[in-house]
């Protein structure tokens, strides 16, 4: 697999700040609204896929083998109870941020945890921050904010292990520009109080960070002096040294004594099998970079190994591990995972599931047992590495872009962190989605993925460096076709023919599919599948060559592409106009063409500060609309930079108010049917706007707290890519759409629903659990709004065919009389009935099949079959009141069927389960019967004036019995009787049904001569109980009344 890195900025220029400017023009603040609140009932589901992303930290509990926590740059604090087979996410609802740096449990109470949140292996491309520390005292079921919110990366907490309430963070620091948060921080309290122990400089922070268990007033600590620029990683200086400190943190030595005079990051960790022997891996010059030991406590440093595997990429790896029993067993996390057997002298590869490997955990008192955090996720091993537990159910991706085609279901595309990128299905016909409804797609981790959406059969995808290359979607074979092939891997930007983005955008034209373009310095345009390109603008970029030159240093050079910059970072052409487009670049420039780039016109708002345009929206509503998001994080400038333009970019409007401080947006998107309706992605997020951006509220939901990198509405959902939490899909945006953020009538209310298709699938699960994807509810998704609480009164809602016949009721209200039993009538779906938004699916089943046959278990249930495509009348009433609205259903468009194959079908099961429900009636009708002469023969036995009655009653049991067990099998209790006794001729008619109940609605020849047997064995029985049974009642009623008894039996 490709792996990549990208390095962003921290550019000094700071500029102009908009607020007193804009408030000129925005309109006053209207009050905040909570919309989580009047859109309560929508949900988003989470559609995967299921394969780990980067995590950066891992931490195991001893005494418990089983128990580990997992913490992902985006994707918050993960718990697995048994060794990895399962996870769930433990820090939504409690975390303000998804970026975790550090877990540590205290050893002698692992109740207590401790969570440092913002990542420490900083990448350029996509790095979040974090707000301080979170704490746990119950395992993690519930966390408080304990302080050091402004620390933003942390890359250790230590505990002592014997006392929970001491605990050290190396606090790593502001990654893009300088602050004085920053050091190693000690607190006695458990995190009430905090004290900075230990700080350097306000450009160097703590990359490491190890106590000596055995004795735990020991501590080593590392710091490191580093920046990010988006055109550079720095790493390096005067403030990298490794520390020491005897008296529980209280005061520090540095302790460098043969340690190189200049050094860039390092990793330190002392032995708990020999206090004395600590292990430091020092990013360095040429030969002075390695592996160092110190067997004497710090005093003095050895280099044991230069072997440059284990400190290529300083800034994103430097991470050493002793092992706790063995003292010549050593770690170090690199690319791969590295082990030494000799104290350090020589390293091999361990083989491992993925690879970019970021945090080791080892077992105290099991050394085998041992859980790495990398790229891939979270994985745990208990042989010593020989197998490990899977990546693939930790729905934790970081996706940068996304993509849907046109298909039924439609298919969700990006490309995953150092991962391939994906191509899955949104939904499927099954319990949820799983490993195959997603596939590999074109290009690699950095991809955008390009296709014509009406017919997908060539798909487009880019890596970094430039590389692009296009996929056949029926060989699954993949072609180059970069518009100049050329190794630029290590090169200096400005000596490259074309300068492309880690993120180098792909696009097809709205107008012509086999129109592609890919954006470098210039923007390049192909329509012969890539055979040719052509550069169809001049730089559109700052074209600064100060800022293309060697991507890193002091010390080690970055250049896989993450730190090229002066580069296109956004391309979009105009749905509404052909050869209008428009571009966003990474050093913040906004241009326009009008005529396929035959000109181009600079229209970035005046005085934006240099940024990265991360997005470009164009309205689908006014040609001349746009929006576009800018960030400045790599700037060390956490604001909001959006702005509207109506007039193509001749005068913009910031358009910021409501946008929480140190949230920043990163997508927008209009609504396709409400002009003016926005929906925004942020990097804490998701915000809503309805007057065009005037104002924005946080409609988060139950999304979880990570950054969403864009959005796509289609079909009338909203699909978002995330960095940490893979693809999340909100279901119809009907009630947003129609209410415009309102909902205040004084009456039930419904919304119109959107189309729903005549498609299986059901979901299981929550959107927490690692095991798939949550598919869609099933059928008419429908919402209605109720303006109180519906405790006592009756809600109803009918659904109404063609024919203005109803063929389904809900209500709100148990029935009373309902009693389960294996075999039987499942309990009646009831209606949400809350104050406000309710969602309800109907799932396209008719009324089930009355009556059941009390105690009888029947195979294959007693639902009803599901109604056909066409146009049905929804209706809601509560409290004298009714709302009405129209649902359409639609047959999947894959099937080649016809109204006529669906007329028969729905005939076939109405017919089916008319009989059912005949025999079903009739057997109940003789029950009653048999039941009565039970009774009265009970009563009578000891009269002997009564004997013929007796008699003629026992004879009418014996026929009644006789003539039910050809209809039903009273012997069968449960799901395995069927294999034990024969079913009989009711449930003969309900597996017709069960078959004839299909997807595709066409009947066989079987399923006809089937029914056609079955109707002539029900008609049999029929008229023996018309002719004889019935008559047999009557001869038993004139009997009684020959006697002067009451004719009971009717």
């Amino acid at each position: 697999m490709r792996k990549i890195f990208f390095l962003l900025p921290l550019l000094l220029a700071f500029a102009i700040s908009y607020s007193q400017k804009n408030k000129k023009t925005e309109s006053k603040a209207e009050a905040k609204m909570n919309y989580d609140s009047v859109f309560q009932s929508l949900k988003w589901r989470n559609i995967g896929p299921f394969r780990g992303g980067r995590a950066n930290t891992i931490c195991g509990v001893p005494g418990n083998d089983q128990l580990f926590y997992t913490g992902y740059t985006g994707g918050g604090v993960w718990r697995t109870d048994d060794g990895g087979i399962n996870w769930k996410n433990i820090s939504d609802g409690f975390f303000k941020v998804g970026s975790i740096g550090d877990i540590a449990v205290c050893e002698s109470d692992p109740n207590v945890v401790y969570v440092g949140t913002g990542e420490h292996a900083v990448r350029g491309v996509m790095t979040s921050y974090g707000d301080g520390v979170y704490k746990s005292t119950d395992g993690g079921k519930t966390w408080k904010n304990i302080g050091l919110q402004n620390t933003r990366h942390i890359s250790e907490v230590v505990v002592h292990p014997h006392n929970p309430d001491i605990v050290y963070v190396g606090a790593q620091g502001t990654v893009h520009g300088p602050n004085s948060d920053r050091g190693v921080y000690k607190s006695t309290d458990g995190g009430v109080t905090w004290r900075k122990v230990l700080f350097v400089n306000d450009s160097t922070g703590v990359s490491s960070l190890s106590m000596d268990m055995t004795n735990p007033r020991i501590l080593y600590a590392a710091t490191w002096q580093h920046e990010r620029l988006p055109w550079k990683v720095i790493s390096g200086g005067k403030g990298c040294a490794v520390w020491k400190s005897t008296d529980a943190g209280e005061t520090w030595n540095k302790i460098i004594d043969g340690l190189p005079d200049e050094m860039g990051k390092i990793g330190v960790s002392v032995s708990r099998a020999n206090p004395n022997r600590v292990f430091a891996i020092v990013e360095a010059e040429k030969s002075k970079a390695g592996l160092y030991r110190s067997d004497n406590g710090g005093k003095s440093w050895t280099l044991m190994s230069n072997n440059q595997l284990i400190t290529s990429r300083s800034w994103y790896y430097m991470k050493v591990y002793a092992d706790p029993k063995d003292e010549n067993l050593v770690y170090v996390l690199n690319a791969p995972m590295t082990r030494s057997i000799d104290g350090g002298k020589t390293f091999a590869s361990v083989g491992i599931e993925h690879g970019d490997t970021h945090d080791l955990w080892i077992n105290p008192n099991s050394t085998n047992i041992i859980a790495l955090a990398d790229d891939g996720g979270g994985s745990i091993t208990y042989n010593n590495a020989k197998s490990w537990s899977t990546l693939m159910n930790q729905p934790t991706a970081q996706f940068y872009r996304v993509n849907v085609d046109n298909r039924f279901p439609y298919w969700v595309y990006g490309g995953q962190q150092d991962n391939t990128s994906v191509m899955t299905a949104s939904r499927n016909n099954s319990f949820g989605l799983t490993e195959r409804d997603w596939m590999y797609g074109p290009g690699c981790e950095s991809a955008w993925i390009a296709f014509n959406p009406d017919n997908p059969s060539q798909y487009y995808g880019g890596c970094y460096q430039g590389y692009i290359e296009v996929m056949d979607a029926a060989t699954k074979s993949a072609k180059d076709i970069q518009a100049y092939p050329s190794v630029n891997l290590a090169v200096e930007p400005k000596k490259m023919k074309y300068r492309f983005n880690w993120n180098a955008p792909i696009v097809a034209s709205p107008h012509d599919p086999n129109t592609i373009y890919h954006g470098g310095n210039v923007l390049l345009k192909t329509t012969n599948g890539g055979m040719s390109w052509e550069a169809i603008s001049p730089d559109l970029t700052r074209n600064d060559s100060t800022k293309e030159e060697q991507g890193g240093g002091p010390i080690s050079n970055e250049g896989a592409g993450g730190e090229n910059y002066n580069t296109i970072y956004y391309v979009i052409e105009s749905s509404l106009e052909k050869g209008v487009i428009w571009t966003g670049s990474d050093c913040g420039l906004v241009y326009v063409t009008m005529n396929g780039g035959q000109s181009w016109t600079n229209v970035t708002p005046a005085g934006l500060p240099e940024c990265n345009i991360h997005s470009i929206e164009l309205s689908p509503h006014d040609k001349a609309t746009a929006y576009i998001s800018a960030t400045r994080y790599k700037f060390n400038d956490y604001a909001s930079y959006t702005f509207k333009t109506t007039d193509y970019g001749k005068t913009w409007t910031k358009i910021t108010n409501g946008v929480d401080t140190d949230d920043f947006i990163k997508v927008i998107r209009e609504d396709k049917k409400v002009k003016d309706l926005l929906y925004a992605g942020s990097e804490r997020g998701f915000y809503v706007s309805f007057n065009g951006g005037t104002n924005w509220n946080k409609l988060q939901l139950n999304l979880p707290v990570v950054p969403v990198t864009d959005l796509m509405i289609h079909e009338n959902d909203l699909i978002a890519a995330t960095a940490g939490r893979a693809f999340w899909i909100l279901d119809d945006l009907g009630a947003i759409q129609q209410s415009k953020g309102s909902i205040t009538d004084s009456k039930v209310k419904l919304f119109t629903p959107k189309p729903a298709y005549h498609y299986n699938g059901s979901s299981f699960g929550d959107d927490n659990d690692g095991a798939f994807g949550k598919n869609p509810l099933q059928g008419v998704v429908l919402d209605y709004y109720l303006p109180e609480k519906a405790d006592t009164n009756l809600l109803k809602l009918e659904i109404i065919d063609a024919s203005n016949k109803i063929v389904k009721t809900f209500t709100n209200k148990k029935d009373d009389n309902y009693k389960p039993y294996p075999g039987g009538p499942a309990p009646a779906k009831l209606l949400p009935a809350q104050k406000g938004l309710n969602r309800f699916a109907w799932d396209l089943n008719g009324e089930d099949i009355k009556p059941d046959v009390t105690g009888a278990y029947v195979m294959g249930g007693y639902g009803g079959y599901a109604l056909g495509p066409g146009k049905y009348t929804v209706r809601i009433g509560y409290k004298g009141n009714s709302s009405e609205a129209n649902a359409v259903v639609l047959q999947d468009p894959a099937l080649k069927v016809t109204a006529a194959d669906w007329n028969e079908q729905q005939q076939f099961l109405a017919k089916v389960s008319s009989d059912v429900s005949a025999i079903h009636t009739a057997i109940n009708d003789m029950r009653k019967v048999k039941k009565q002469i039970e009774t009265y023969n009970e009563l009578m036995k000891d009269a002997a004036e009564n004997k013929e009655v007796l008699e003629k009653g026992k004879e009418l049991i014996k026929k009644i019995d006789a003539w039910e067990s050809n209809l039903i099998e009273t012997r069968q209790k449960n799901f395995q009787d069927v294999i034990n006794f024969p079913s009989k001729l009711n449930v003969d008619f309900v597996n017709l049904k069960s078959l004839a109940d299909a997807h595709d609605p066409r009947l066989t020849k079987g399923l006809k001569d089937r029914l056609a047997d079955l109707e002539k064995e029900w008609g049999t029985y029929k008229t023996v109980y018309d002719n004889e049974l019935k008559k047999a009642v009557g001869d038993y009623n004139s009997l009684f009344r020959s006697k002067n008894l009451p004719a009971i039996i009717q």
